[in-house]
């Protein structure tokens, strides 16, 4: 084992760790987003967390050599960054615990400072640059025809994976087989196995198909989506809880991860972070959700302003004694498909 590396969770999908492989520096206009990259923690601080290819989170320290992947994050509520601005000097940062690695070029007052890393290598197994496109399953296009209940937000930080898991939680009541899916974000390990820690019989993400963010351009997004999508297809599960990081407007290619389940989607639950973004997303987007939750729902003042404002059924599903009228809805949306006779 490669010891004297710290493996992040965007290393999952690959057999690095087990892997001979060699770290050499290449010239920046040979970078790619995605590709697999060694750096050295520079921070002087203490308690710097960075999130294992098993989920786990440990602590780094400056000179630790951590692998990631190069990629691109546009957080509205923390930071943004990208690989493409990192300068001569090689110093960028980890934009997120699971080794999305990138310059920040900006990032809100309220985040504490991200690990700041510099430029090692590159990794090359068997004299070949890695990148995370190189170590998931190629699936042939074999359909998409699992009910879909779609979780979609105003923002980042919500409600929607909270909403996912307390959603299939109610379905594993039932005996209900469910497939968890985050089809679009910037990669994180905790949310989808979050997913099965509330009952999910299979879980996954775009980090499944070679994508360190699902931001890139969108032929590369709908081939992996649709690549994901079949992998999700040959499980079997009687429905699937499909969250949409972020919020659709965002350039995670949320959009058309939408598109590609539309006919699927029986059930949208939109999480708001204010009632008023509940009814921006309404407009821009041309989305009635069945339901809305989230941080907007924590009170009734916020319930009551989403229902007069927006016209439409809000819940605060964190609380036990709404889940019944949460699954009641839901099973009305599921009308007509095998499903519906579990619930």
């Amino acid at each position: 084992m490669n010891k004297q590396f710290v493996f992040s969770s965007l290393t999952r999908i690959s057999p690095l760790e087990e892997t001979h492989f060699e770290v050499e520096k290449i010239k920046k206009e040979n970078w790619q987003n995605g590709d697999y990259v060694v750096t050295e923690v520079i921070s002087r601080r203490n308690a710097l967390r960075v999130e294992l290819s098993n989920g786990r989170m440990v602590e780094a320290a400056r000179g630790d050599l951590i692998v990631g992947a190069l990629g691109k994050r546009f957080a509205t509520l923390e930071a943004t960054g990208s690989w493409e601005d990192v300068k001569d000097d090689g110093e960028m940062h980890l934009m997120t615990g699971a080794g999305l690695m990138g310059k920040v070029t900006s990032r809100s007052f309220m985040l504490s400072p991200l690990i700041k890393i510099k430029y090692v290598g590159h990794i090359k197994v068997f004299g070949h640059m890695a990148n995370m496109h190189d170590f998931y399953p190629k699936m042939k296009w074999t359909g998409f025809d699992i009910p879909v209940i779609l979780l979609v937000g105003t923002s980042m930080s919500a409600g929607k994976t909270t909403a996912a898991k307390i959603i299939i939680r109610e379905l594993k009541k039932h005996n209900i087989r469910v497939v968890g899916a985050k089809l679009t974000g910037a990669g994180r390990y905790r949310d989808i196995l979050s997913m099965g820690d509330a009952g999910a019989d299979k879980i996954y993400d775009f980090v499944d198909v070679g994508l360190p963010s699902s931001i890139c351009d969108k032929v590369t997004y709908k081939a992996a989506a649709r690549n994901l999508l079949s992998m999700m297809g040959n499980d079997g599960a009687d429905i699937a809880v499909v969250e949409i990081g972020a919020s659709p407007m965002e350039p995670y290619n949320g959009d058309i991860a939408i598109d590609l389940i539309k006919k699927n989607i029986k059930s949208t639950i939109l999480c708001a972070s204010d009632p008023y973004g509940v009814y921006g997303v309404m407009r821009a987007f041309g989305l009635k959700p069945d339901l809305v939750s989230g941080i907007a729902t924590n009170t009734s003042a916020g319930t009551q302003l989403i229902e007069n404002l927006c016209g439409v059924r809000a819940l605060n599903i964190m609380d036990p004694e709404v889940r019944p009228e949460m699954m009641k809805i839901i099973k009305k949306c599921l009308k007509g498909e095998e499903v519906e006779a579990k619930i």
